[in-house]
């Protein structure tokens, strides 16, 4: 490959480097000056780059691959959720007993505990917790814990006196108390909207908080080979301003935003279309700070177990399909004023219809404002049925799939009880979506899931989970190791516009790159979850490990 003028800082040899580069997939060596590649291709080829001062580094025949991207996941949500109560490690209900019973007595008072990190698929079968088991921890101070998937919250007793909601209390717009079916008293349970009628009791967040959870990401994704992310949604005020924005443009002050980064502003589903100066003031307002926000992120519906997801046709047994949580005339309408604004639009769908939905509203774009390149990102894609598996392709979104959830475990289980055998066969249909032709990148969604690109590849490939011993989930709709690569890596850096800048090693692009332990392309594919990061490196610079490291 050709290289530009003038001898390299770094040099890195003798490496398996796999480039996500098409015309030139494998290479030996990489040649790297001022944190951009200039060279890459045999070590014979880049040894040319080498001058006096040139550091050069022997790989051993390491694999060199792009750093990894994530398409969606929530920096300052995650952060903030591992620094409270955090249940995400609870694997039972009684861990997440013993999780909470600690946070309690750790911290003395009558203040609110609150947490994140509890999972749906533990409470069957409806994946609704109730308050008998929070009261038995404490009956004296409000406890709320949110899901890992934000959807739903669980409270104790306390903690629905102190907010008011009783017998009498009306289910809110796009929400849900969940109720005794007998008595109609609330059990604990609080869905989608209904989780804001806790907010006065919820602890107040400050701006070093923000900071720290972005700073902590930041250092967490490092780790995993991650320099490029996709916040997928943020608050913002009408008048354009965010705390969030303002938290990202300090810790990029600070030098700790050790990532390129991409941000859905989100769509305020109880307003119209009267929302939208507001928004563009805001992607301007981050624009002049140096800080990347031209997404917007629409919530249309909500998730399977619960039945608030959207569905085409009812959910087994039921008359209930859920309901869009956004009027399909206003985000058609939302998303054709974007596009003419040049703005990405960005859709959390889990239920078939809710994906016809959205697929609709970029259709409506499309005729409006021809193929402009906005880049439209369709998120989770649950279910899709056969019908809109094409449109990916033909209109030019992605499909962003968390690619750690498409596995058979309990969550799994709780969603195929609901929408039955027949629409099963269409759950996170990845490989259709490829062999239509439609572009995929993967996110993990986190801290609803792992951000480990690699335990990703892995049941991208497999369908199974890591070391999981049930039956694979539609193993036909698996995809090729080529594929889920890219998907981490080239086709992140698309979605977030930065695919002339990163994620494929090739001259002229950043040099971010990660070295990994093992060579994923000679290793089974049920072991890939066991290799690790022994180096990232953004611009040039490792920001995790050392060049000594990777070497070794």
């Amino acid at each position: 490959m050709a290289a530009a003028e003038g001898m390299a800082d770094l040099i890195i040899t003798n490496a398996r480097i796999y480039t996500v580069d098409e015309t030139h997939p494998w290479a030996e060596a990489v040649a790297i000056r001022d944190g951009r590649i200039i060279a890459v291709g045999t070590a014979k080829d880049v040894a040319v780059q080498k001058g006096t001062q040139t550091q050069v580094v022997d790989l051993k025949g390491k694999l060199l691959l792009p750093s990894f991207g994530d398409a969606h996941n929530h920096p300052v949500f995650g952060g903030m959720s591992h620094a409270r109560c955090a249940l995400h490690a609870g694997k039972s209900i009684d861990d997440y007993r013993k999780i909470i019973a600690k946070c309690i007595s750790e911290t003395p008072g009558t203040s609110v505990i609150y947490g994140v990190g509890w999972e749906d698929g533990l409470f069957p079968p409806n994946g609704v917790p109730t308050k008998d088991i929070l009261d038995k921890l404490s009956t004296t101070r409000p406890l709320i814990f949110r899901s890992t998937g934000g959807h739903s919250l669980w409270v104790n007793s306390k903690a629905l006196q102190l907010a008011g909601i009783t017998k009498a209390t009306k289910d809110p717009l796009n929400g849900k108390i969940d109720r005794d079916p007998k008595t109609g008293e609330p059990i604990g349970g609080l869905q989608e909207s209904a989780q804001d009628l806790v907010n006065a009791l919820m602890p107040e967040t400050t701006g070093q908080d923000l900071q720290d959870a972005i700073a902590y990401t930041a250092k967490h994704f490092n780790s995993l080979g991650i320099t490029n992310w996709h916040d997928a949604g943020i608050e913002w005020e009408e008048d354009g301003s965010s705390a969030v924005i303002d938290a990202y443009k300090a810790v990029a002050d600070k030098g700790q935003l050790t990532v390129d980064v991409a941000i859905d502003l989100k769509w305020k589903n109880e307003k119209g279309l009267e929302q939208l100066p507001g928004l563009y003031k805001a992607s301007q307002r981050a624009r002049t700070l140096g800080i990347t926000a031209r997404s917007v992120k629409f919530y249309i519906d909500g998730v399977i177990p619960q039945q608030t997801a959207y569905m085409l046709k009812p959910y087994e047994g039921t008359q209930e399909v859920g309901a869009p949580q956004i009027p399909a005339g206003i985000l058609a309408a939302a998303t054709t004023a974007l596009d003419e604004q040049g703005m990405q639009s960005h859709y959390h769908t889990i239920g078939d219809a809710a994906v016809r939905e959205a697929l609709d509203a970029v259709a409506t774009a499309r005729r409006s404002d021809g193929n402009a390149d906005t880049r439209p990102m369709i998120s989770h894609l649950n279910v899709i049925d056969p019908a809109d598996q094409p449109r990916f392709a033909t209109l030019g979104v992605t499909a962003i799939f968390q690619p750690l959830w498409t596995c058979n475990e309990p969550y799994m289980d709780l969603t195929k009880e609901r929408i039955g055998p027949k629409r099963s066969q269409y759950i996170y249909p990845v490989g259709s979506v490829e062999k239509f032709g439609g572009r995929v990148a993967y996110g993990a969604d986190w801290s609803v899931a792992s951000a480990d690109p690699l335990l990703g590849i892995e049941v991208a490939l497999t369908r199974v989970a890591p070391e999981g011993d049930r039956e694979p989930l539609i193993a036909g709709e698996a995809v090729t190791l080529a594929q889920a690569v890219k998907s981490y890596t080239l086709d992140v850096a698309y979605v977030n516009h930065l695919d002339q800048e990163t994620g494929s090693i090739r001259p002229g692009k950043s040099a971010d790159l990660v070295v990994l332990d093992k060579d994923i392309f000679k290793l089974d594919a049920r072991r890939i979850h066991q290799t690790k990061v022994l180096m990232t490196m953004f611009k040039g610079k490792p920001v995790y490990g050392t060049l000594d490291t990777a070497a070794r």
